[in-house]
């Protein structure tokens, strides 16, 4: 969830690692911090909020140092604060440590450390590692981690300075990202490759547990028993351009323009990529999709749309929950896995379960090299780029072709299954048409929900995900309260919420069930709610009177979700905007969720 970054080199240190922490900053914003070695001391500089504060600070320390580390934080392990901002350092200051991840041991190690003398300064899991670190240091430092490392129970990616060590900097990681890149006059190791693409395009990835020093002029790789050994550099398949707003005022906002471009080098892409897998997929007898966030929201569609397009059973769940579960899993079940990130860890611990179960893994992952996409049997890359805005909006659309695809590959009857195909490489130019149909309608309800406090979306079969979807987004850059339902339960409870000037937003974009949406629409608007329809434009003649419709292109019922999640994306977007709200870096929230 937290962004780290390392710089040692000919250089001032201080500018890549701001640099870097600016680029990390939407993984967490918390609190940010540095820690330096100069003149044999290891020093730091930390504060609560923004890179910028940080920055400010430094500016006026004016802090020159060739090697150092930064970290920026998104809170597990108590409160935002001073105290518990990263670098963290060891009892007499001869370690510091940033730590992206979770440590599950750490309140037994910590017992044990105090038991020893060693006193706290801070509410985090993260302190125990610089002092266990010394606990352990016998003046090896590269031991001393390889040992701390078999102590750590968790997923974490470290980066260490030992003062003994000055110019150098060991790092490690385990189920966690870490990337490491040469740059002229210098090494650099980040937690996300898109801090790097300034200065490369290909990294190196470390293995589980395999520790590395990093100095001015080396990389030095380890496996876990300590022995030197060798890794491959691998191509950053993005540039610089795509990590940037391109004169966009907000990263959201690039990211929702860039869906047709995204979803088109999708298809392309997996058209490929399934070629060899297709007859494979129709072997399983069923198929269990697990996700989190807004993919789970892509799975419930796929549900809907491989149930029906096949006589697959399918099932979706909550990754968190299925890692935990007794559900049955067979040999002859496919588990599809699908996260942006590929580093989810709820995600990557129910890949896992099924593996162990016998089940085969497919997953759909948007970075190369990431966790979830080494672990699994099969892979499919969507080709969304980077998506620096916290909400997805283009990963999710590039998430929905690749189900959809699926979907189709799964179909026994060649000639609908080419139907299908058909129709999915049109989608590109669908989302394109809603783009520009949905913008200034979208831009215009926004203010329907200037002074609202709770908001409703609903919808049945496939608009039932995408009002999911809708509502996810809406709260999660605008505050708003919103909840989504299937638009046949409100009467079973929720009705009683509804009272005069509640905002309902339906999607009603299937046709042979817009009559049943629409006599659930009527029961709210008895009681008083203002309600804003998306449909298609065949439908619009049905809404004939009413005031708030936002229509979208006509196409086939499956596919449906993939075009009206964009006025659900542009409606979130501009009530976001219109309340002031910081569009990319929502309270609370961060990119990659890397912890349970």
């Amino acid at each position: 969830m937290c962004g780290i970054i390392g710089y040692t080199g000919k250089s001032n240190a201080v500018p890549y690692l701001l640099q870097g922490l600016h680029s990390l900053e939407y993984r967490g914003y918390d609190s940010a911090g540095v820690a330096v070695v100069s003149d044999g001391e290891i020093g730091f500089c930390k504060c609560k909020g923004r890179v910028s504060v940080l920055e400010k600070t430094l500016n006026k320390k004016s802090v020159e140092a060739f090697t150092g580390i930064g970290h920026t934080r998104w809170a597990t392990h108590g409160r935002p604060s001073v105290a518990n901002a990263h670098p963290h350092l060891s009892h007499s200051k001869k370690f510091a440590v940033v730590h992206n991840g979770i440590i599950e041991n750490y309140s037994s190690i910590k017992n044990e450390l105090i038991k020893k003398g060693y006193t706290f300064k801070s509410d985090t899991d993260t302190e125990v590692i610089p002092n266990l670190l010394e606990s352990l240091y016998d003046g090896d430092p590269l031991q001393t981690l390889i040992e701390c490392v078999c102590m750590l129970d968790g997923s974490f990616a470290l980066a260490v300075l030992c003062k003994d060590v000055p110019d150098g900097i060991f790092c490690v990681r385990r189920n966690n990202p870490l990337v490491l890149c040469e740059e002229e006059g210098g090494v650099l190791l980040s937690s996300d490759a898109t801090a790097l693409l300034k200065y490369t395009d290909t990294v190196y990835k470390p293995q589980d547990n395999c520790p590395v020093l990093i100095t001015k002029n080396a990389i030095e790789f380890f496996d876990a028993d300590g022995k030197r050994t060798l890794c491959e550099k691998e191509k950053i398949t993005w540039d610089a351009d795509e990590a940037d707003k391109g004169g966009y005022e907000h990263y959201m906002r690039k990211e929702i323009m860039q869906q047709p471009e995204a979803v088109k080098k999708t298809l392309e892409s997996v058209a490929v990529q399934v070629r060899d897998i297709a007859g494979e997929l129709r072997r399983f007898t069923k198929i269990h999709i697990v996700a989190c966030g807004s993919a789970y929201h892509v799975a419930m569609t796929g549900k809907y749309v491989i149930e029906l397009l096949s006589s697959v059973q399918c099932e979706c769940h909550i990754a968190s929950e299925f890692r935990y579960s007794s559900i049955p899993l067979s040999h002859d079940h496919l588990c599809i896995i699908i996260s942006q990130s590929g580093e989810t860890a709820d995600s990557l611990a129910a890949l896992k379960k099924a593996k162990n179960e016998g089940v085969h893994t497919l997953s759909i992952v948007n970075v190369q090299g990431s966790s979830i996409a080494t672990e699994s049997d099969t892979v499919i890359h969507t080709k969304a780029g980077p998506e620096i805005a916290v909400a997805t909006t283009k990963a999710y659309s590039a998430q929905l072709s690749v189900i959809y695809f699926i979907a189709a590959l799964l179909c026994s009857d060649e000639d609908k299954r080419e139907k299908y195909i058909k129709k999915i490489f049109a989608l590109p130019e669908l989302i394109q048409k809603s783009l520009q149909m949905c913008e200034n309608m979208c831009m215009m309800l926004s203010s329907l929900f200037d002074n609202v406090k709770s908001a409703y979306f609903i919808g049945r079969n496939t608009d039932y995900p995408s009002a999911e979807e809708g509502a996810l987004k809406m709260k999660e850059i605008s505050y708003i309260h919103c909840e989504a339902y299937a638009a046949g339960e409100l009467k079973h409870g929720t009705i009683s919420l509804v009272e005069k000037g509640t905002v309902v937003v339906a999607v009603m974009t299937n046709e042979h069930i817009f009559t049943k949406t629409l006599s659930n629409v009527r029961e709210v608007q008895s009681r008083g709610a203002t309600v804003i329809f998306i449909t298609t434009e065949k439908n619009v003649h049905l809404l004939k009177g009413e005031r708030y419709v936002i229509t979208v292109p006509d196409c086939d019922e499956l596919l449906s979700a993939g075009v009206s999640v964009v006025p659900l994306q542009l409606l979130s977007y501009h009530t976001a905007v219109r309340r002031g709200c910081d569009i990319d870096k929502p309270r609370n929230l961060a990119k990659s969720v890397t912890v349970e």
